[in-house]
């Protein structure tokens, strides 16, 4: 188990003991909800149209896709990597500005505008994540979390899951975990590829305790790593699948289109209100 510790005790995952329920999508419906989802990532690095996710809902399960003929998100800043994402907010500046969320490179500039959108920005808070993972070694799933970034600082990652087809094998999977500060100078990056004997065929339980201390990370309901120090404002869940372009490196793809994440269910969960008596 890795990690740095400190930040105070870490909750039991199973029990969720002094947290309740504040966001949930199980994906029975025959369509995304809008008041939690927005179907497109990033859009003001490109535009709703070309950022648009595609996906599928049945069986109780979203299934997010890579299509033969998807066009690339963003190919002005971002190649010919294609993303089918989902999130829960979007701030940016006007169009031809600087602003806006998830900096990923320098040199990005707002192509176009976006309403300001707070579906779920919780601070602080357990998160969890049912789903299954894909071995395709040019694909990547991820849940992660970032600032709203209505000020710039306010933009470090918390990345609760991240897998790369390449790190999936027979019996073991790389989970990438743990913070990126992007523009935010109060954190450091705390990042680890982490290991584990599970069978990656299989739906698992991806999960991370957010406190004003620490940032705990938990696989199938097993602590796996903490980290002591925690971003301090509101942040915004993104979930995706992508696709980068072959760069005669990697091993050639044993997946056809369409790619598909799996995603049983999202869960999020606030700190408990205190009861008169000092309960939560």
């Amino acid at each position: 188990m890795a990690g740095t510790g400190g930040g105070g005790r870490v909750v039991d995952p199973v029990g969720k003991a002094g947290y309740e329920l504040a966001f949930e999508d199980t994906f029975n419906g025959g369509a995304l909800a809008p008041a939690r989802w927005l179907p497109y990532y990033l859009p003001q690095w490109s535009s709703r149209e070309a950022a648009a996710a595609r996906y599928q809902l049945g069986d109780g399960v979203l299934r997010l896709l890579i299509e033969a003929d998807q066009p690339p998100w963003c190919p002005e800043f971002d190649g010919q990597t294609r993303v089918s994402s989902l999130q829960t907010g979007v701030f940016a500046g006007p169009a031809g500005s600087t602003i806006g969320q998830s900096r990923f490179q320098p040199g990005l500039i707002v192509r176009q505008a976006q309403p300001a959108a707070r579906l779920y920005t919780p601070q602080y808070g357990l998160f969890e994540m049912r789903a299954k993972a894909i071995d395709d070694p040019r694909c990547m799933i991820a849940l992660w979390m970032i600032g709203f970034e209505d000020q710039p600082n306010r933009s470090a990652e918390i990345c609760i899951s991240e897998i790369f087809g390449r790190n999936v094998t027979p019996g073991h999977m790389g989970v990438g975990m743990g913070l990126h500060p992007f523009g935010d100078p109060a954190i450091r990056d705390e990042f680890s590829v982490e290991v584990l004997d599970i069978d990656p065929g299989e739906f698992h339980v991806y999960a991370a305790e957010w406190t004003p201390g620490h940032v705990a990370f938990f696989v199938d309901y097993r602590l796996v790593k903490t980290v002591g120090q925690s971003p301090g404002y509101p942040m915004q869940v993104m979930l995706g699948i992508y696709e980068f372009p072959d760069d005669e490196q990697a091993a050639p793809s044993a997946h056809r289109y369409p790619k598909q994440f799996d995603v049983d269910y999202i869960r999020g969960y606030r700190p408990a209100k205190r009861q008169p008596g000092g309960k939560a």
